[in-house]
């Protein structure tokens, strides 16, 4: 059974998303996507200042069974990048609702986030 915290929301492409109290966003992977992946071995992010639409491609996580393409869960633009994945990309594996975060995002688009899927639904997407 994967792990689903209640104060998240979810995308269908198993990328979570942290609203924080400055009305920017953290965004990551879920357990799901971690536990398919297999070894995190590497993470690619984007540059600080980057701007996306939602689900455009905003990255590449690496592991021993394959690459798999992150897609932007909100049209915003890259505040902030994990540096601490270079070193330790293990840490999407083992906490990645906490050191494991990716990006954080400025948005605008209130509606987008209103979209993305609440745990309940997300829990029956992935069964």
């Amino acid at each position: 059974m994967s792990n689903f915290p209640e104060d998240l929301k979810y995308t269908k492409d198993h990328e979570w998303v942290r609203k924080l109290e400055d009305g920017t966003f953290l965004v990551g992977v879920t357990h799901h996507a971690q536990d398919s992946l297999g070894d995190v071995t590497f993470v690619e992010l984007p540059s600080v200042g980057t701007s996306f639409k939602v689900n455009d491609v905003f990255g590449v996580v690496e592991s021993v069974k394959a690459a798999s393409d992150l897609f932007m869960p909100l049209s915003g633009s890259i505040l902030e990048c994990n540096e601490g994945l270079n070193d330790s990309p293990e840490n999407v594996n083992s906490d990645p609702y906490g050191d494991g975060w990716m990006i954080k995002i400025n948005s605008e688009e209130s509606s987008e986030y209103e979209q993305l899927l609440d745990y309940q639904s997300y829990q029956s997407e992935v069964g």
